[in-house]
């Protein structure tokens, strides 16, 4: 993405230019967008990213406990909120945005935001994504993870075992000064090696200070676009791979729930990482 005539990244006033800071500026006279400087997380911010993240994880491996067929996903709700708040920590989902829940459940061709419901049951071949965020001490984290319920159909399984190469690709691909653009294009390039297509409608983003932040980690796209990639930031790469067509519609019944436009089955993974001097740490699994 280029930017022409935008400036984010400034000097503090009375402080000269760091490595940093001229590395930054450089690409950023190119026309590359770059972080503002309040994205780059202080290591007091990332110690309290870090521990949510603990939190986060612990919810769904307390879910991946419990999950099977013949349960709702009102009672996975029950769950994560109960483990959350056991644990002094907030479900951030809950009444966001006028959000009733405390977490997404997505079943088969549902891609996302989908809500919990008591009639909602999880049946022998379901493929579900649970997406739980949390707020610990005012630090935000987010993951979601897939589960088969039993035994599914093999193409079922493999687009669980895709949609989790992709994010894992795209995590891989990410690299301290590299660009956002870099995630896209290995995410894009297995999915459509495999036959899927990427949702374009939603994307990941930044994270920490609050639920949604600076940048947006699209995952359709061309190595060298995007946000330029600097350590301190924290994001989510989440890509929602679908079997059929990208297209999604939402569900008008719901007002959130999104669900793919051929109603054939999507799937997805979510991490939330704080980019190093190194690359990627995963901060939630």
């Amino acid at each position: 993405m280029i930017i022409k005539n935008k400036i984010r990244w400034t000097l503090p006033k009375g402080k000269n230019a760091s490595e940093l800071d001229r590395k930054i500026m450089a690409i950023q006279e190119k026309g590359h967008l770059v972080p503002t400087r309040s994205l780059i997380k202080t290591k007091a911010q990332i110690e309290g990213i870090r521990e949510s993240g603990k939190i986060n994880t612990g919810v769904l491996d307390f879910v991946a406990e419990h999950i099977k067929a013949g349960i709702t996903t009102a009672d996975i709700d029950k769950m994560v909120y109960a483990y959350t708040t056991d644990h002094d920590a907030i479900p951030a989902p809950l009444n966001y945005e006028g959000f009733p829940k405390s977490v997404c459940t997505s079943i088969n061709e549902e891609v996302c935001h989908g809500i919990p419901g008591t009639d909602i049951v999880l049946e022998e071949g379901d493929i579900v994504n649970v997406d739980v965020s949390t707020i610990y001490k005012g630090y935000y984290s987010d993951a979601s993870r897939m589960f088969i319920i039993g035994k599914t159909s093999p193409e079922k399984e493999k687009l669980v075992r895709v949609a989790k190469e992709c994010l894992d690709l795209g995590a891989a691909a990410a690299h301290p000064f590299g660009f956002v653009g870099d995630i896209a294009e290995a995410i894009t390039t297995h999915a459509h090696q495999n036959g899927y297509q990427v949702v374009r409608d939603f994307c990941g983003h930044g994270v920490g200070l609050e639920f949604h932040e600076e940048p947006e980690v699209c995952h359709y796209g061309k190595a060298g676009t995007g946000m330029l990639l600097v350590p301190g930031m924290v994001f989510t790469i989440e890509p929602m791979i679908n079997m059929g067509t990208w297209e999604i519609f939402i569900d008008e019944e719901t007002g959130w729930t999104a669900v793919t436009e051929d109603e054939l089955p999507s799937a997805q993974w979510e991490h939330t990482f704080l980019m190093t001097d190194n690359g990627l740490e995963i901060l939630t699994h």
